[in-house]
C-alpha cells in the first residue's frame, strides 16, 4: 500500500516537543503522580532491604552456627513485614498513578470532543469519520498506557540508584563492573528509538484506515448488499487489515529481538562476571556467602527495572505517535467561522440581504459567484436549480458552516459576522433533506437536551407539524425508542420529528433544504399546511426539489453553476419561458 508521511520516523527533537506538550494534560493531576513517585521511593528501598535481611541472617548467624529457632522466626517475621509493606506500597502507588492517568486521559478526550465540535465543516469534508473516531478512542487509550512508561521509568531509576548504592557498600570494585554495561544500554535505547517510530507511525495509520473502512461499511451496509459489493469491500478490508497485521508483526519482531532478550543477555553476562570476580577473591581471602547472595539478588533487581524500561520503550513509541496524532487534531485550524462581536445584538425582524457574495470550498474554484438578493421579513425566497448549481452552498454560508471570501450577508442590516454564534443558532431553524435522529427517544430528539422545554412544549410542536399523528400510535408515544440514525422510522416520520425539533424553538428565520424531498405524497400533503403555518411571520429560505411546493414564494431564484440566472415570482418566471419554465414543464409531465 502507498506510504504516507506517517511512515516516516520522528526525530528526537520532534519527540521532545510532543512530550513537552502532552505533559500539560497531566499537570492538573500532578498530586496523584507525585504521590505515586513517593511510594515508588518506598518500593526501591524495600527492594534493597529484603536481600540485606537474608544476607545478615546467613553471614552473622547461619555461617557461624549461631542461628536458633527464635532468631530464624524473628528474621522470617521481619522479612514478611517488609514484603507486606512492599505490597501495600505497591498498591497505593499503582492506585494513585492509575487514577491520575485515567483522569488525564478523560481530560484529553473531553478537549478532543470540544475541539471536534468547534471544527468547521471543511475539516469533516476532508477527514474520514473513522480516522477521527480512532484518535478519540484508540489514540487516547494508548496515551493512558503511555503514562505507565513513566511509572516504569521512575521505578527503574530509583531501583537502579538504590541497588547501586547497596552494592557499592558491599564491594566497590565489583560494583564498578556494572558501569561497563551502561554504554551498551544507551546504544540500544538510541537504536530502538531511531527505528521504532517509523514502525509505530505506519501501524497507527493502518489502524486509522481500518476504523475508517469499518465505519464506512457499517453506515453503507444497505447499499453494499443491494449492489452486491461484499466481495470487493471484503478484499479492500483484507488489504488494509493485512497491512495493519504486517505492521504488528514488524513491531513484534523488533521488540522480540531488541528488548527483553537483550536485557537477559546482559544480565547473564553480569552474573557470570560477578561470580568470576568473587571466585578470584575467594582465592586470596574469605568471601561471605550472604554477600554473594545479596549481589546476585541485586543483579536481578538492577536488570529487572532495566528490562521493564526496555519493554516499555515499545509502549513509549506507540504513545509518542498517538500523542502526535492527538495534538495534530487539537492544533487543527479549520475552525467554525469566527464572529466579530462588539456588542450583544439580537435578530429582530429577520431581514436577509446577500450582497455580491462569492464562495469557494477549496479556495480556488468559486461555487457561488456574485450572489445578491434580499428576503424581507416574513417573505419566502425559494432556490431552484440543477445539482451543483449552488443552492446548498447558499445555505452553508448563511448558516455560517463555511466562511465566504467576498461580499457580505446582512441580517437586519448588520453583517452576519457581527452576531454571536449562539444568537444565529437560536434564531435560525434548519431542516435538512436527510433528517438525523439521535439514539434515545422521540422526546429527546425533539427537545435536544434543552431542559427548559417541557413535555407540553414537545407535544404542541409535534401537533403543529402533524407529527403527533404517528407518535400517538406508538406504544410508548413520545418515549418510544429511537435506534441509531432513527432507522426504525420511515423517512417521512423522521422528517416530521425534524420539523418538530425546529419549530419548538420558534426561530425567526426558517431554512428548508429540500425538506420534503424524501417524503411520500400523502405525508407531503399532510405537512404542507403546517409548512405554510411555520412560514407565517418568519423569513424563509427554501431549496425546492418539487417546484409545485414553492409556487406561492415571494421570490424564486434560479441558479446555474453558482450564478443567479433568473429571478421573480412563479408567474413571472413562467411568463419568461426560460430555465424555470422548462423545469416546471418537465416536472408537470413527470407528475
Amino acid at each position: 500500500m502507498e506510504q504516507s508521511v506517517w511512515s516516516k520516523s520522528m526525530s528526537l527533537k520532534e519527540q521532545q516537543q510532543v512530550l513537552k506538550r502532552i505533559f500539560v494534560f497531566a499537570m492538573p493531576y500532578k498530586k496523584g503522580f507525585l504521590g505515586s513517585l513517593l511510594f515508588g521511593v518506598g518500593l526501591a528501598v524495600a527492594d534493597v532491604i529484603s536481600p540485606r535481611i537474608i544476607q545478615i541472617f546467613i553471614d552473622d548467624y547461619v555461617s557461624v552456627n549461631n542461628a536458633t529457632l527464635e532468631i530464624g522466626i524473628g528474621f522470617a517475621l521481619l522479612y514478611m513485614l517488609v514484603v507486606v509493606l512492599k505490597m501495600g506500597t505497591m498498591y497505593l502507588q499503582n492506585f494513585l498513578f492509575s487514577m491520575a492517568a485515567e483522569k488525564s486521559v478523560e481530560n484529553i478526550r473531553n478537549k478532543l470532543f470540544r475541539k471536534i465540535n468547534g471544527l468547521g465543516m471543511r475539516y469533516f469534508d476532508q477527514t474520514p469519520a473513522g480516522s477521527i473516531v480512532s484518535r478519540v478512542t484508540n489514540d487516547t487509550e494508548t496515551i493512558k498506557e503511555f503514562w505507565n512508561v513513566f511509572l516504569a521509568l521512575i521505578e527503574g531509576i530509583l531501583s537502579i540508584i538504590t541497588v547501586f548504592i547497596a552494592m557499592w557498600m558491599l564491594d566497590k570494585q565489583i560494583t564498578l563492573v556494572f558501569l561497563l554495561f551502561l554504554p551498551a544500554m544507551l546504544f540500544m535505547v538510541w537504536f530502538y528509538q531511531r527505528y521504532s517510530t517509523r514502525v509505530y507511525r505506519t501501524m497507527r495509520e493502518r489502524l486509522s484506515q481500518l476504523n475508517t473502512k469499518l465505519n464506512e461499511n457499517i453506515l453503507g451496509m444497505s447499499i453494499i448488499q443491494q449492489f452486491r459489493q461484499e466481495r470487493r469491500l471484503q478484499k479492500e478490508f483484507d488489504e488494509i487489515n493485512d497491512a495493519y497485521a504486517d505492521g504488528r508483526i514488524a513491531m513484534v519482531r523488533m521488540n522480540a529481538l531488541l528488548l527483553n532478550p537483550f536485557i537477559s543477555l546482559l544480565q547473564s553476562i553480569a552474573l557470570v562476571a560477578v561470580l568470576y570476580l568473587f571466585g578470584n577473591q575467594s582465592l586470596d581471602s574469605f568471601v561471605e556467602v550472604g554477600v554473594i547472595y545479596s549481589f546476585t539478588s541485586y543483579i536481578n533487581n538492577f536488570f529487572r527495572p532495566l528490562g521493564m524500561m526496555m519493554d516499555n520503550l515499545s509502549v513509549f513509541q506507540d504513545g509518542i505517535v498517538s500523542s502526535y496524532r492527538v495534538l495534530r487534531l487539537l492544533d487543527h485550524e479549520e475552525l467554525v467561522p469566527a464572529q466579530v462581536v462588539t456588542e450583544p445584538v439580537q435578530i429582530g425582524q429577520g431581514k436577509i440581504e446577500f450582497q455580491k457574495v462569492s464562495f469557494s470550498y477549496d479556495g480556488e474554484n468559486n461555487v457561488l459567484k456574485n450572489i445578491s438578493f434580499t428576503a424581507n421579513p416574513g417573505e419566502t425566497v425559494a432556490l431552484v436549480g440543477h445539482t451543483g448549481s449552488g443552492k446548498s452552498s447558499i445555505i452553508n454560508v448563511l448558516m455560517r458552516f463555511y466562511e465566504f471570501e467576498e461580499g457580505d450577508i446582512l441580517i437586519d442590516g448588520r453583517s452576519i459576522k457581527t452576531y454571536p454564534m449562539e444568537e444565529l443558532r437560536n434564531k435560525m431553524g434548519l431542516v435538512l433533506q436527510d433528517s438525523f435522529l439521535f439514539y434515545g427517544d422521540i422526546m429527546r430528539n425533539i427537545r435536544l437536551m434543552n431542559h427548559e422545554l417541557g413535555e407540553r412544549d414537545v407535544e404542541e410542536a409535534a401537533h403543529f407539524v402533524h407529527a403527533d399523528q404517528f407518535i400517538e400510535r406508538l406504544p410508548e408515544r413520545y418515549h418510544a425508542k429511537v435506534i441509531e440514525r432513527g432507522a426504525s422510522y420511515s423517512s417521512g416520520e423522521r422528517q416530521l420529528v425534524s420539523f418538530a425539533r425546529t419549530i419548538i424553538r420558534n426561530p425567526k428565520i426558517l431554512i428548508l433544504d429540500e425538506a420534503t424531498a424524501n417524503i411520500d405524497t400523502e405525508t407531503e400533503s399532510l405537512i404542507q399546511a403546517s409548512m405554510n403555518r411555520m412560514r407565517q411571520g418568519r423569513t424563509t429560505i427554501a431549496i425546492a426539489h418539487r417546484l409545485s411546493t414553492i409556487r406561492d414564494a415571494d421570490l424564486i431564484l434560479v441558479l446555474d453553476k453558482g450564478n443567479i440566472v433568473e429571478r421573480g415570482t412563479h408567474e413571472e418566471l413562467i411568463a419568461q419561458k426560460g430555465t424555470y419554465y422548462d423545469m416546471y414543464q418537465l416536472q408537470s409531465m413527470e407528475d
